[in-house]
């Protein structure tokens, strides 16, 4: 059996295509570059990340990994879930916002439905920020409720 090779004709590709394909991979790289944030010191897990610890640093890497933080103020007053090393990005998914109210302190619980609010104290079981839906256990009846911690540090607990 004879086997024949067909060769499939590629169209020519012209000079001028290949220089701006080139251009705009290079226009692209330049574009890329932009400013990063990196701390000056050490920070260690569970650490608050002080604005006088950042700096920001020119990207020079067009292979740097998306999601590092770009300005001081996203990353300043966050807390850190890992070491961060003098020099290196952060990135922004390795950041979490302070805890509003901590495992074991007394908050305010708060229920309002139509014109009634009721008001007790409450002890959270568990650490969270500002939006974070927890358990907290009702200090005068024992009851454990679920609610949404708010910005002022209460609880506003939500209805079964």
């Amino acid at each position: 059996m004879m086997f024949r090779r067909t060769c499939r004709r590629m169209p020519p590709i012209s000079a001028a295509s290949v220089l701006l394909a080139a251009l705009l991979v290079a226009g692209g790289a330049a574009a890329d570059k932009g400013v990063a944030v990196v701390p000056t010191q050490i920070i260690y897990p569970g650490q608050e990340i002080p604005a006088s610890a950042l700096k920001e640093v020119e990207v020079t890497n067009p292979n740097l990994a998306e999601g590092y933080a770009t300005r001081i103020d996203e990353v300043a007053g966050m807390i850190s879930q890992r070491t961060l090393l003098p020099g290196r990005t952060i990135l922004v998914g390795t950041l979490r916002a302070p805890f509003a109210v901590k495992r074991g302190a007394t908050v305010r619980l708060t229920f309002a439905v139509g014109n009634l609010t009721i008001s007790a104290s409450g002890t959270p079981l568990e650490n969270a920020a500002v939006g974070d839906v927890i358990r907290v256990r009702n200090l005068d009846s024992g009851v454990t409720v679920s609610g949404t911690v708010m910005g002022d540090g209460s609880v506003q607990v939500m209805a079964k």
